[in-house]
């Protein structure tokens, strides 16, 4: 670990002076480079600076307590060295953190989609909690929500909703979302009182600028058709609908959300670029793979990652093995524990594929 945090304070003190050179900045892209890499390197620079200080005071107690021949002085340098100990054992972990390397797309905002899987309506009914879970929890974090194309069934579920949740750092938070969620409960519809089985799949993509994935008009097919919803929400008498096939990769987005045909475009369009980015990135994965399993999960949409137990009020995910009796409060969107874990863990995997 020491080699790498050395070789990246040579490269910031070579980013400093490079920075200054009136030549570079005459360069306004390569300056802009520099300047990105050298804003990139300061955090785990001034951690390390501060690691060195660290290790200098230890050395310097060390050396006081050895001479100490007063017995209170000598028990008083002994409760410093074991502060300083111990303020550097902080200090290493954080630099392990900061020499994770960055996903660039933890900053970018998500496209999620909900969907319905084996249950009928109950599981539709579960997909409409899941998008108020996550909707609930967006607003805690004042991110905000824009439904992007929903398929509404009469008893108020969602055979699929698809939606954009834009903010800070969303993908980051919640990137492992995607995989099957099973819940297990009495169903509104069961006059019996058994606990049924159900389940749907949450695809969680990163928001796909223009500039990330390249669409040529000549790859698409574009269908135009009249917007359906149960008990006549969102049915228009125009063929406002738009469905966009990606021809090279067979990727059908639809969207009837808006009654602007051309508001239905672009929200189309902004799926597909998400659904051919998160396809660039999966094959990217299963490419890094091939070398190590992450714990949490592939990020597979098959994967069953979560099962929502409402009799006992107990929420598992399997992946990191996290079971809380709060499933109440979770459904509500207080899934700030269960991210973190998720969070932790995928860093503690990263650091053991590095040698951390």
């Amino acid at each position: 670990m020491i080699d790498k945090l050395e070789h990246r304070l040579i490269r910031f003190k070579e980013l400093e002076n490079l920075i200054s050179d009136p030549s570079i900045m005459k360069d306004n892209n390569r300056y802009r480079q520099l300047t990105q890499e050298h804003a990139a390197l300061s955090d785990i620079v001034s951690a390390y600076n501060a690691f060195l200080k660290l290790k200098n005071e230890l050395k310097d107690a060390h050396e006081l307590a050895e001479g100490e021949t007063d017995p209170e002085m000598r028990a008083m340098a002994k409760e410093e060295l074991k502060g300083l100990e111990e303020a550097i054992s902080e200090q290493e972990q954080e630099m392990k953190l900061l020499l994770i390397p960055k996903d660039p797309l933890d900053t970018k905002n998500i496209i999620m989609e909900i969907r319905a899987g084996t249950g009928g309506d109950e599981a539709a009914l579960f997909a409409a909690d899941l998008y108020r879970m996550y909707a609930k929890y967006a607003e805690n974090q004042g991110w905000r929500v824009e439904i992007m194309d929903a398929n509404e069934i009469d008893l108020g579920g969602f055979k699929e909703i698809v939606f954009l949740i834009s903010g800070r750092n969303v993908y980051e938070n919640l990137r492992y979302e995607s995989g099957v969620h099973r819940v297990q409960r009495v169903p509104t519809t069961e006059s019996g009182g058994r606990v049924h089985t159900s389940a749907a799949s949450v695809a969680v993509l990163p928001e796909a600028e223009e500039a990330d994935i390249e669409i040529r008009e000549i790859d698409l097919r574009i269908d135009t058709f009249r917007s359906q919803g149960a008990g006549g929400q969102h049915v228009n008498t125009t063929d406002s609908a738009v469905r966009i096939t990606h021809i090279p990769t067979g990727v059908v987005v639809s969207c009837q959300d808006e009654k602007s045909q051309i508001k239905n475009r672009a929200k189309a369009m902004k799926v597909l670029r998400s659904r051919l980015l998160e396809a660039e990135e999966e094959r990217k994965r299963k490419e890094r793979a091939d070398s190590r399993k992450s714990q949490v999960g592939s990020g597979d949409r098959s994967e069953r990652i979560r099962t929502y137990n409402f009799p006992q009020n107990r929420l598992t995910d399997h992946r990191i093995n996290l079971t809380l009796y709060k499933l109440d409060s979770v459904i509500n969107g207080d899934l700030d524990e269960l991210i973190e874990g998720l969070k932790l863990s995928a860093r503690e995997e990263l650091l053991k594929s590095q040698g951390l």
